[in-house]
């Protein structure tokens, strides 16, 4: 089983030299600190900054120096920095070719809802419905079930959605999972854990095919 830091870890290996990669709220943030240092990457933040590296270490934040979540960030030699319209031209110009989100639910047509829960104060959905409305690579890392153990891979959002049928892969604690017309499609199971673990958390459709490897970080 995985825990934040390897689920980023393992979605790290999806990114691809010379892509432009926006990262979510949570652990998408994560990913910059596990990205091969042979590959040349650019992230951005929907607030402003093409450029972003690693989190900084402890002593050495910059409290003016943040991303979309208010986080300190690291900026690499080049970044630029420019205002939000600038930003959302990237994203709705479909210039970013991975944007990496967190959920709160995934159904198995890749609906995703990821921005609010009835009855809790939010301040907006933020830029989530422009990335999933214009990226058309889209990788949610999540949790695999809540802390009440209930599965957040489901056939149906129960939560508001934040886009309709736009997710393309989803790794968890648990597992990497393809959506594909039919459901999510097992790819990989996280190290020590079996498929029937991954079956009995899972609400949606999951689809096995022949034998699942374990994933290599």
């Amino acid at each position: 089983m995985l825990d934040k830091n390897g689920i980023a870890q393992r979605i790290a290996k999806e990114v691809k030299d010379g892509y432009y990669v926006n990262l979510g709220i949570g652990i998408p943030t994560l990913v910059a600190n596990f990205v091969r240092d042979d590959i040349e990457v650019e992230f951005q933040s929907e607030n402003g900054i093409l450029g972003m590296g690693p989190f900084p270490v402890e002593g050495e934040e910059d409290a003016d120096l943040i991303n979309a979540g208010k986080q300190t960030i690291t900026a690499l030699p080049g970044a630029s920095f420019f205002d939000s319209a600038t930003s959302f031209g990237m994203i709705r110009g479909k210039h970013v070719d991975l944007t990496i989100l967190g959920a709160m639910e995934v159904a198995e047509n890749g609906d995703i809802a990821n921005w609010k829960i009835p009855g809790k104060m939010v301040k907006g959905m933020g830029g989530a419905m422009d990335l999933v409305a214009s990226a058309e690579n889209i990788i949610v890392a999540m949790m695999h079930t809540n802390k009440a153990g209930d599965s957040k891979l489901l056939k149906k959002c129960s939560l508001p959605l934040t886009g309709v049928g736009c997710v393309t892969k989803i790794v968890t604690n648990l597992a990497v999972i393809e959506v594909v017309e039919e459901g999510f499609k097992l790819l990989e199971r996280a190290p020590g854990v079996s498929v029937e673990e991954i079956q009995k958390a899972t609400e949606g459709k999951l689809i096995v095919e022949g034998d699942i490897p374990e994933m290599i970080l």
